[in-house]
């Protein structure tokens, strides 16, 4: 376990953040989520990695908020980029438990601030692809949750693009 914290020649202030990554994929379990450890103090199990650079280094450190926190002296951002980050994990862990309706044909769909999004299987393929309003997806899934994850996305997309 690396403590960078104790060795010599290791900046300790004067770091940027560059990013926080949430390494859990979004359709991936706990159980299957391989956790990082923080460069900087070695604790183990950090889901929500940030990732800092400092001009005497040669490569990124990939840290915990706490050390995100004091390598940039900033005790808000870190924090504050996390939190972000947190909240969209928990409205896609609340958006996957959605129960959609189902036509007779077989379509789910929900109906979201006078949008109709549906999830259909292609005929020919068996998979299933999704259509926000007008719009359909590129892309085919082998399982409902994924396209359920797939329309979360895009929706997350359009209110980015301010088209939702």
């Amino acid at each position: 376990m690396a403590n960078y914290w104790k060795q010599p020649g290791i900046p300790r202030k004067g770091w940027i953040l560059l990013d926080v990554i949430d390494i859990r994929e979004d359709d991936q379990s706990e159980s299957d989520t391989n956790y990082e450890t923080c460069m900087m103090c070695g604790n183990e199990k950090i889901r929500y990695v940030h990732v800092v650079e400092h001009s005497e280094m040669s490569s990124e450190f990939r840290v915990g908020c706490s050390c995100a926190e004091k390598m940039t002296e900033d005790y808000v951002n870190p924090a504050r980029r996390e939190k972000e980050i947190r909240n969209r994990s928990s409205r896609l862990l609340n958006w996957t438990k959605k129960q959609w309706k189902k036509s007779k044909n077989g379509t789910h769909y929900l109906k979201i601030e006078e949008r109709l999004l549906l999830i259909f299987q292609d005929k020919k393929t068996s998979k299933y692809k999704v259509k926000i309003g007008d719009t359909f997806g590129k892309k085919a899934f082998d399982k409902i949750e994924k396209a359920k994850v797939a329309v979360f996305k895009g929706i997350e997309f359009l209110k980015e693009k301010g088209r939702w």
